[in-house]
This record gives structure tokens, C-alpha cells and sequence, in this order.
């Protein structure tokens, strides 16, 4: 304990770093609580005056690209109409209920395979059931209710999740015939795709991989954050598609990066996402970071 107490006394930054995701640090504004975090994770100031990476253009749109549409374009549940508007209602994955509180929800009703998961955040309280005979509910509604709880948008002061009115969900669970269900993200840029990123092994041994692509498939020269996979990772049939839809969707914005599921070659509409890693995931080479900052004008 006591050797614990001694390097968190010789390191202020993890002192602040802890600081960071208590209650207190609400009071910090917007600009100043990103700063801090910002020389934290990324290991340099923040320059919001000149913002030239990709990294400090996403915190500079989190502060002056605020239009009101945005919250329901992050909302999973209310997104769901706007997708249905813009692209038809065929690339949403089946709806098989909304609630207020992990207590409204009939299990009983729920088929065998199902996910749960609240449509303000990122994660937290998800519950992906493929054998509902196997599922402890109480164990899940304990975690949804944790997941309500959770207030998104301090965490990385991502305005758009601000005033999302939090829900549960229960969307038809879905795979691919290898029992898989790939997510391919494709990076935005005020309506033009310029490249995407596939992640894989999220639960295998070796962990989670993150490979670009550009717009032909051809893996790109750099690394964020996680490591690439260089091989094994094919085209799939409906990217051109992708590609088109991701288009419509991204129109007019800066930077949005929109996921779709490919299932046996049928496009569901995953999210939108306007600061993957919340703007603080590391770039290698560093410079791939100053050209994607240039995609953002």
C-alpha cells in the first residue's frame, strides 16, 4: 500500500488522472478539463488556437461544432428513425423493445438470442445473450442499471451525448455464417470516405486489432493505438455500398465515422460516431496524424 501511496505522490499526473474521473471534475469547463486530460493521455498541450493532428481537430469540434442534431444522430434509439428516413428501414437491425428501467423488461417475452444495451454510451450495461436458458437476469439488470447511471458525456466531454433522454434497448442478435459479426467503420470527412478501419480479435487471445483500409482495400501504413492485422481480413462484397450509404449519412459534417455489419453480405446500420477514442488514441507513425487532421476543414 504504502509503495502505492509513494508513486502516486512522485507522479501528480495520476493523481490527476484520478482526479479526472471523479465527480469534482465536473466543475472543470468544457475547454479546461480537455486540456488537462489531452496532456495526460496524449503526453503534450493541446493547441486549440492552430489544431493541426486529427486528435486536436476532434477536440476543437467538440467544443465549437455543436448542432442540436447531433444528439439524436448518437442516440441508438432515436437514430434508428433517422436512419429509416435516409436510407430505409432495411438496414436497421429488428427492434424488440424500449424501456425506461431493466424492471419493465418481460424476459419472458425476449427470444433466446437477444442484445440489451443502453442508447447513451458506449458499453456499459450491454448484454449480449446468445442462450437466454444461461442468462442470470438479476446479474443483468444490476448492470443496466449501472450503464443508466453512467453519465457518457463527462467522461470525454463529448457535447452530442449531453441531453440523450436514457433508454434501454433490445435489438435482434445477429452474426455471420462463421458465427461473427464484423464492424467496418468508415472514416468521414464532410461527406467523403477516406479511409476505413475493421476491428477483429476483439475476444481472442491475442486481443483486439484495428486495421485501416483505404478506399480499395489496401491496408494503410499506420497504426492507431492497437496493433493491425495484416492479413485474413478480405473485402467485403457490399463495401461499395457501404461506402455510398456512409456518404448520405455524413453529409455536411466535418468528421463522423459510420459503422455499418456486414451479415452474409446483407448492410446493417451499426452507429455514428464523431470522436472514436474520444480524440486521444495515438497515431504510428506520428505522422498519419497530421494527415488525417488535414481531411478535417
Amino acid at each position: 500500500m504504502w509503495q502505492k501511496i509513494k508513486r502516486l505522490l512522485n507522479d501528480p499526473l495520476i493523481i490527476i488522472s484520478y482526479l479526472l474521473e471523479t465527480p469534482v471534475a465536473r466543475l472543470l469547463s468544457d475547454k479546461c478539463y480537455l486540456k488537462i486530460k489531452y496532456r495526460i493521455i496524449m503526453k503534450r498541450r493541446l493547441n486549440l488556437k492552430d489544431p493541426k493532428t486529427f486528435n486536436e481537430k476532434l477536440q476543437w469540434l467538440k467544443l465549437n461544432n455543436r448542432k442540436p442534431e447531433y444528439t439524436t444522430y448518437v442516440d441508438k434509439y432515436k437514430v434508428r428513425e433517422y436512419i429509416a428516413n435516409k436510407l430505409g428501414e432495411e438496414y436497421l437491425i429488428p427492434l424488440l423493445g424500449v424501456w425506461d428501467d431493466p424492471e419493465e423488461i418481460d424476459f419472458d417475452s425476449l427470444p433466446n438470442q437477444f442484445v440489451l444495451k443502453c442508447n447513451h454510451n458506449s458499453g456499459l450495461g450491454m448484454c449480449i445473450c446468445k442462450d437466454k436458458s444461461k442468462l442470470d437476469i438479476e446479474s443483468v439488470k444490476k448492470e443496466l442499471k449501472k450503464g443508466l447511471k453512467q453519465n457518457y458525456y463527462f467522461h470525454g466531454r463529448e457535447w452530442p451525448y449531453k441531453n440523450v433522454e436514457r433508454k434501454i434497448i433490445a435489438e435482434k442478435y445477429i452474426e455471420d455464417k462463421s458465427g461473427e459479426l464484423k464492424d467496418y467503420k468508415l472514416m468521414c470527412f464532410n461527406g467523403e470516405v477516406k479511409c476505413s478501419f475493421l476491428c477483429s480479435g476483439r475476444f481472442s487471445e491475442n486481443g483486439l486489432h484495428v486495421t485501416f483500409f483505404d478506399n480499395d482495400w489496401n491496408v494503410m501504413p499506420f497504426e492507431r493505438h492497437y496493433p493491425s492485422c495484416k492479413e485474413g481480413l478480405p473485402c467485403p462484397s457490399s463495401f461499395k455500398k457501404m461506402k455510398e450509404l456512409a456518404s448520405v449519412l455524413s453529409k455536411d459534417i466535418p468528421f463522423v465515422r459510420v459503422d455499418f455489419y456486414d451479415v452474409n453480405g446483407k448492410i446493417y446500420f451499426g452507429e455514428l460516431t464523431f470522436f472514436p477514442g474520444g480524440g486521444m488514441e495515438e497515431f504510428t507513425p506520428e505522422e498519419w496524424d497530421y494527415k488525417l487532421g488535414e481531411w478535417i476543414v
